[in-house]
């Protein structure tokens, strides 16, 4: 049954508003009943351009257009739809054909100008032999519910963000009670290692006198055999069996060599606990070049082998701050700088001071960040390195932490070339963010 067998959508008015009697006859019936539907009722030739054929009255009451205005125009539906929902619709509207109905929801726009979210039906009606006869559709406004939608969602986002400091929190959190962790740690360690590095080294000194006591016997020993050919003859050959003269040499050699490493392990043991501070979670006075030498102690293994090492230091004041974070910040960055040279490049360290604030520079000669990622490098979980590579924590973290001293980081980079980070740091950090620090 088609909509044009009842012909009354010609020129009757909307609805009056207050009661309206009920219709006496099954006609009138149906025509209250389409003309009072919340839902805007229509049909549409079953062609390309969709012209309508049928408006219920009630458009006049949803939309503020009469019936006539909506179906003299045959663009009329196409015309007063949002200019950013339209490509969606006329993309797909075909598949009706073949899907036999199909939904959407767009912006629709009302005869004041304003445009009302809007819930559309269509519906294919076919023939007795199959062929397409006509569409028809309702269209309901639910702009309300689009407006609780965007309340909701933008709450949802604003959940999100809240979430999302509080993601960062925990992992500043987690991360601080790590380096503690590590703090701890390098106590253990130094107090392990020292004692038996201890004894070795007195044991070594030890032994290099008694080493350079014996040399000094067989030297005797030769002098006195010296007198009898036979003597001398037997210890000039167990001289040559023993290679005495390379033993003589060699001895020195292996001695100067094990105090030596004794040395650097005792300066790694040293630099762990400057590095991290233990016991110092206090705001305290450091020297930031000592912070970066023993950082530079710590990674040295990585770097070696990739990158030489330029220092150029600048005469800095003492700095007010969390001296172990800070080193947790360098240590980021010249890790970052090491990874970013491929084969062997250079990493440069420049630190300076003025009028009231200091500045440390690390820059590298490696690959470089794209311009892109760029505005993305501070983020959380941001990382281009391939998986499980990295965590994409480091330099967020960095952040945090020049950020809580009262400082910033700026970076420049350029693909091919290099980058370069900057930590900028009051000398004296906030009353606010050092309150003890300033008493």
């Amino acid at each position: 049954m088609q909509f044009e067998e009842f012909e009354f959508f010609s020129s009757d008015p909307a609805p009056a508003a207050g009661p309206v009697p009920e219709p006496a006859s099954p006609l009138d019936r149906l025509r209250y009943l389409i003309d009072n539907t919340p839902a805007i009722i229509y049909s549409a030739v079953a062609s390309g351009d969709f012209k309508l054929t049928f408006v219920s009255n009630n458009a006049l009451n949803v939309l503020g257009y009469q019936p006539e205005q909506m179906l003299a125009d045959p663009n009329f539906w196409f015309d007063h739809i949002h200019p950013d929902d339209a490509p969606n619709i006329f993309s797909s509207l075909a598949l009706i054909f073949s899907e036999g109905q199909r939904t959407y929801e767009y912006r629709f726009r009302h005869s004041d100008g304003s445009y009302l979210w809007m819930h559309d039906t269509l519906r294919l009606i076919r023939d007795q032999h199959g062929a397409p006869l006509e569409v028809v559709g309702s269209l309901t406004d639910i702009t309300s519910r689009k407006v609780m939608e965007e309340a909701l969602q933008a709450k949802g986002l604003e959940q999100q963000l809240l979430i999302g400091k509080l993601r960062d929190a925990q992992n500043q959190l987690l991360q601080s009670e790590k380096m503690a962790s590590v703090g701890q740690l390098a106590a253990g360690i130094a107090h392990e290692i020292n004692n038996p590095v201890g004894f070795v080294n007195s044991n070594m000194g030890a032994l290099k006198n008694y080493v350079t006591t014996l040399i000094g016997v067989i030297g005797q020993y030769e002098q006195v055999a010296a007198g009898d050919a036979a003597l001398a003859a037997r210890m000039a050959q167990v001289r040559q069996q023993a290679d005495l003269q390379f033993l003589e040499e060699d001895v020195g050699d292996l001695v100067r060599e094990s105090l030596d490493g004794l040395k650097r392990v005792k300066d790694i043991v040293q630099a762990l606990k400057d590095f991290s501070h233990v016991g110092a979670t206090e705001w305290q006075v450091a020297d930031l070049h000592d912070g970066l030498d023993s950082t530079l102690n710590i990674v040295s293994n990585e770097l070696k082998f990739k990158a030489t090492i330029q220092k150029q230091y600048g005469s800095l004041p003492p700095v007010t701050c969390l001296a172990s974070q800070l080193n947790q910040v360098f240590m980021n960055l010249l890790v970052n700088a090491g990874q970013a040279i491929k084969e062997r490049g250079a990493i440069r360290i420049r630190t300076g001071a003025s009028e009231g604030w200091v500045w440390v520079e690390v820059s590298d000669n490696g690959a470089g960040i794209p311009q892109e990622n760029l505005n993305r490098i501070f983020e959380p979980f941001f990382t281009t390195k391939a998986v499980g590579s990295g965590t994409g924590l480091g330099l967020s973290l960095s952040y945090g932490i020049v950020n809580q001293h009262g400082g910033r980081i700026e970076v420049a980079s350029k693909v091919g070339v290099g980058t370069r980070f900057t930590v900028h740091l009051p000398v004296q950090p906030p009353p606010d963010l050092a309150p003890a620090a300033a008493a």
